[in-house]
């Protein structure tokens, strides 16, 4: 029963990645990341900076006033309270740009409030998270990363899993074209060590890694 419980059970994640690809851009003729003129373009850029997200952990410091200097979680609903400061949306912005918000908050009680922001909990937001689903080890959403590559994504997710068709694995992209969607050679990239095989990620790339068909 155990043994055809895993085989049923396999199946329908076969299936539903199959599902997936169709849904999200079909899978035939798909060119390969780093291997043809199709390529995308790197995804790191020197201008890239950090956007907070819910479950981000925010360090507020407020110069020369302690007591206003807090540690504090972004909410699921993108705001957080902090002192002299309450339901300020943080979801979407830089950390430079909340702190300069916070100012303003501030400026209403006290003169010329100088903040700094940092981030620590990496989440960001979900459109910008990297997912990984099917025969990884383990399948998860990734906070995205300046300068990832699909080999810091697998290491990440632990490798591919013993059943895991490496080779027709499949990157889906959103662009200002629409969707896109590119085989990538996990196989040739963690098993042999074809350093031509790792390619840039972007954010909000979905990393679709197939069954084999035995």
């Amino acid at each position: 029963m155990d043994l055809l419980a895993s085989v049923s059970y396999r199946a329908r994640v076969a299936v539903g990645l199959i599902a997936l690809s169709v849904a999200l851009g079909g899978c035939s003729a798909l060119p390969f990341v780093g291997s043809s003129n199709d390529a995308p373009a790197a995804a790191g850029s020197a201008d890239y900076n950090y956007i907070i997200g819910p479950g981000d952990s925010l360090n507020v410091f407020v110069w020369r006033n302690p007591e206003l200097s807090t540690s504090v979680a972004v909410r699921p609903d993108g705001k957080f309270t902090a002192p002299l400061v309450e339901d300020l949306p943080a979801s979407g912005k830089t950390p430079s740009e909340l702190a300069r918000e916070i100012e303003k908050k501030l400026g209403e009680y006290i003169r010329d409030p100088l903040v700094t922001v940092t981030v620590g909990g990496f989440v960001g937001q979900y459109k910008e998270q990297v997912r990984v689903v099917g025969e990884a080890a383990k399948p998860a959403a990734i906070p995205y990363r300046k300068d990832m590559t699909v080999l810091d994504v697998m290491i990440d997710v632990g490798g591919l899993t013993e059943f895991a068709a490496g080779n027709r694995a499949s990157i889906i992209r959103m662009s200002g074209d629409g969707r896109e969607q590119y085989r990538v050679r996990l196989e040739d990239l963690i098993k042999d060590g074809d350093i031509e095989a790792n390619v840039a990620m972007q954010p909000g790339d979905i990393l679709i890694i197939p069954e084999a068909w035995f």
